[in-house]
């Protein structure tokens, strides 16, 4: 949770020392469909670059026992010369905290993750656009695991804190559809 707290700190940062332009809100369609209800802003910081920032998260989706909270920081550099519209590359990072059952198997724990993404954004309207993104990364991951019926805090000491899973990963960072409306 500590390293989520410190992305958002230094997302903050950047979003601060911005001098936007342009602002858009958005919104990812997919992660939607997933019912993990999510918010984004993008901030213009030059000729070719923004900044963006999203939440997400979810609660019991399908009725499936699962937790998670999310934030995704992004830095996108846009080929065009005209940020928010047509292709662009990013370095996006992804901090996030869950409690997934899935399978008999308990998962409680934290991740963090840094990676490259690709993008474009089509202009539908002045100030309306969809966005198709896709990237990959490597992910950082400590967690208890545990079988669902098993009783994990018998066996565990220092107050119910001690991950007995941790790791790396290379998995998709950032997947998403956005809607996005340009405010500014």
């Amino acid at each position: 949770m500590k390293r989520i707290l410190l992305l958002i700190v230094i997302a903050g940062f950047f979003i601060l020392r911005a001098q936007a332009q342009q602002v858009a809100v958005k919104t990812n369609a997919l992660m939607w469909g997933l019912m993990s209800p999510n918010l984004g802003c993008e901030l213009v910081t030059g000729e070719r670059t923004s900044v963006e920032l999203s939440v997400f998260g979810n609660y019991k989706p399908f009725g499936k026992d699962m937790k998670m909270i999310g934030v995704q920081p992004e830095y996108r550099y846009w080929f065009n010369g005209r940020p928010m519209t047509r292709e662009y590359i990013g370095i996006a990072a992804l901090g996030v905290s869950y409690d997934i059952t899935w399978k008999g198997h308990v998962y409680n724990g934290d991740a963090a993750g840094i990676g490259l993404t690709m993008g474009y954004s089509l202009n539908i309207k002045k100030r309306f656009n969809i966005e198709f993104y896709g990237g990959f990364g490597a992910i950082y991951f400590r967690q208890k695991q545990y079988y669902a019926g098993d009783n994990f805090e018998d066996f565990e000491s220092n107050s119910g804190k001690r991950a007995n899973a941790y790791g790396y990963k290379l998995l998709p960072i950032k997947l998403g559809v956005s809607l996005s409306y340009i405010i500014k």
